[in-house]
């Protein structure tokens, strides 16, 4: 598993917020880059947004397709302008939203559901057109057991609950390394 240093997290952290503001004040992204092979890599990466407690936004990519870095200013912007769930990000919100990320690791085939374990594992599930992901930290905070995890994770997809148990189904399960400002701030 993924394990950042607080250098690392903060500099992410740091890197969506200020994302989402120089989108919010139509201007380019001036941060530098760190030395950091991390940055680099091409990893799956989700950026969380909560206002006083409360989702504001979530949008993220499983599997990687850029640098994390890019990843993190591509994920913080969808999160904050694109979840078709919410309103945009206005810029009086800014300082009151607390990011989270979540880097993912690859994901891994569930062949059987003993393989899961609520709170360590994130779940995705695919049949036919339909996907639908829940992050590792979604079963924790809903006090879910797993199968009542599992069946959310249909439900997200649009598919009825225990489609997770249908064999034209791919359940996958992942890891994740979360971190949130608020956790940042708290240390």
């Amino acid at each position: 598993m993924l394990e950042l240093n607080i250098e690392q997290k903060k500099f992410l952290l740091n890197l969506a917020r200020e994302s989402i503001k120089a989108k919010l004040e139509s201007c380019s992204l001036e941060i530098e880059k760190p030395e950091d092979e991390l940055y680099e890599r091409k990893l799956g990466a989700f950026v969380t947004l909560h206002k006083f407690g409360q989702l504001r936004g979530c949008i993220g990519q499983v599997i990687p397709q850029m640098s994390l870095f890019d990843t993190i200013v591509e994920m913080a912007k969808a999160a904050a302008f694109g979840d078709p769930r919410f309103p945009n990000i206005q810029t009086d919100e800014v300082d009151n939203i607390d990011i989270e990320i979540s880097i993912l690791s690859e994901l891994v085939r569930v062949n059987d559901i003993d393989e899961i374990k609520v709170g360590r594992d994130g779940l995705l599930i695919r049949k036919g057109m339909y996907s639908g992901l829940l992050l590792p930290q979604v079963a924790t905070e809903q006090n879910w057991d797993k199968h009542t995890f599992l069946d959310h994770t249909c439900l997200k997809a649009g598919l009825t609950p225990g489609s997770w148990q249908d064999p034209q189904s791919e359940l996958y399960r992942f890891t994740a390394e979360i971190f949130s400002e608020k956790e940042i701030k708290n240390n």
